[in-house]
């Protein structure tokens, strides 16, 4: 392993993290979406990782949620089918606050990677100056 490798591999994790994180912005972003019955409801995004052979990490696809959505009463709504049905995304919110949870710990633990790797390089510059 190289002297820089552990900043390539902090860096894969950087951005791998950082898409799971607009994934889970949109899906949090988009869990009141409503739309006709006859639409497509919004589908969650999910996020899929694996490991890369230099040891560090890449999003290997984003697979999406089920269109279907929820079919919701609500006569009110503009939206309204002739039964007062709409469909709304079927997005679990407990699920998502969680994820999000995950995904924050996990960028934060790349960052600190980065600085501790910076802090190490900078210090072995110093090896041998008065």
């Amino acid at each position: 392993m190289g002297a820089f490798d552990m900043l390539g591999i902090a860096n894969t994790s950087l951005g791998m993290h950082q898409t799971w994180l607009d994934a889970l912005a949109n899906n949090i972003a988009n869990a009141n979406d409503v739309t006709s019955t006859d639409q497509a409801a919004f589908q969650t995004q999910m996020v899929t990782a694996q490991a890369r052979p230099d040891g560090g990490v890449e999003v290997s696809g984003i697979a999406l949620g089920s269109a279907e959505g929820v079919l919701t009463y609500s006569p009110d709504h503009p939206l309204a089918d002739a039964d007062g049905m709409v469909r709304a995304a079927d997005v679990d919110m407990s699920s998502q606050m969680s994820q999000l949870i995950i995904a924050q710990r996990g960028f934060q633990a790349s960052v600190q990677t980065t600085k501790t790797a910076q802090d190490v390089y900078a210090s072995a510059l110093q090896i041998g100056r008065p």
